[in-house]
């Protein structure tokens, strides 16, 4: 079958899981006038399965260590009963906030799940991580690729000292992917740049724990900034709050912004490039705000691999057969129909992560 979406911007074809060209006859037709049709974003640090507990602690903490021994102590009963969730369940509740704000895929910084490989509605890139080295003080890593790690989560000199850690253990190089690095500070700064590795900013996390995020000079021009929601044990919402919580703060300009949920988290990444171009994946979104304006109520629509994923309920008689099956769903407030929670074909982003740089 094929589709053709027309927005203000441009128009696509889809046909299975790729981009055509928005030529020929057409299974269905949708038109969003005013709205812009760009590719799917991707969200570089989440933890899908811990949504469901809702915000936890009592800020401010020196360091993520003290945050969850605290946790742990304090919500004990309820932590206790949130884990009864179902597992598959629990990632879900990730997956669906992350596909309400426009993202077609995530990296999942948490062990791999065989669920991710079984009728899972959003693309999860398989990237190898580890907590942090306070955690996991010898982290099974590999030795080439790119490679996640929370990395000086805290404000006090324990996270302070961890990008010297790194260094020592060798892991302190352009494969790294550093996640919130809130506590580099004086030569760690310049020793993190110089190394080559991408930090993943996480702001509304690092604001709610310790108050403040990374330092202005680590995300200076030169650096490869990525965006991470985190989960909602700690972050402030979604993908798309993340953005206007970074964009608030002025560390970035737009163009970097855009980019640190686009082409430059691809690049780091291993993933394909975002593009609406034909032959490419057609993982699409069409917002009705621009990007780093836009929230949850402004996604109309999201295609993960060609299928309908999530769209505004108005938009549907015009899916015509890609409407076939599905449901009404709220995430946030927002509510939209979404598509069955099939895996999108050709879902192998861990074949094609090793895309070099």
């Amino acid at each position: 079958m094929r589709l053709l979406l027309v927005a203000a911007n441009e128009a696509v074809g889809v046909e299975g899981d790729r981009i055509v060209s928005p030529d020929g006859r057409f299974d269905a037709v949708v038109e969003i006038p005013g709205a812009e049709l760009r590719p799917g974003l991707i969200n570089a640090h989440e933890h899908l399965h811990r949504n469901h507990y809702g915000r936890l602690g009592a800020p401010p903490y020196a360091n993520a260590y003290q945050w969850a021994a605290d946790i742990q102590r304090r919500y004990r009963d309820h932590i206790a009963e949130r884990q009864r969730t179902p597992r598959r369940e629990a990632l879900l509740t990730g997956a669906w906030k992350n596909l309400f704000a426009g993202v077609t895929c995530v990296v999942h910084h948490d062990p791999w799940e065989r669920d991710f490989q079984d009728d899972f509605p959003l693309r999860v890139a398989r990237l190898p991580s580890a907590d942090s080295l306070g955690m996991s003080p010898s982290p099974d890593l590999p030795g080439d690729g790119p490679f996640c790690l929370h990395v000086a989560e805290g404000v006090d000199a324990v996270a302070a000292a961890e990008v010297d850690l790194l260094a020592g253990k060798g892991l302190l190089g352009r494969d790294l992917i550093a996640v919130h690095c809130v506590g580099v500070r004086g030569e760690s700064v310049a020793a993190l740049r110089d190394s080559g590795a991408a930090i993943v900013w996480c702001p509304s996390s690092n604001l709610f724990l310790f108050g403040r995020t990374a330092p202005a000079e680590l995300l200076a021009e030169g650096a490869d900034v990525l965006i991470g929601s985190d989960s909602l044990l700690t972050g402030a919402g979604d993908l798309l709050d993340e953005l206007r919580c970074a964009r608030g703060l002025g560390l970035l300009d737009d163009r970097r912004l855009a980019g640190a949920v686009a082409e430059t988290a691809a690049r780091r990444l291993g993933l394909p490039d975002p593009s609406c171009g034909p032959g490419q994946p057609a993982d699409l979104i069409v917002l009705r705000k621009p990007l780093l304006e836009a929230a949850g109520a402004d996604v109309a629509l999201v295609l993960v691999g060609g299928a309908v994923r999530v769209a505004e309920p108005e938009l549907v008689p015009s899916l015509g057969p890609f409407a076939a099956e599905g449901r009404l769903r709220a995430v946030g407030g927002v509510e939209r129909w979404t598509g069955p929670g099939a895996q999108p074909p050709r879902n192998k982003v861990s074949a094609i992560r090793r895309r070099r740089r």
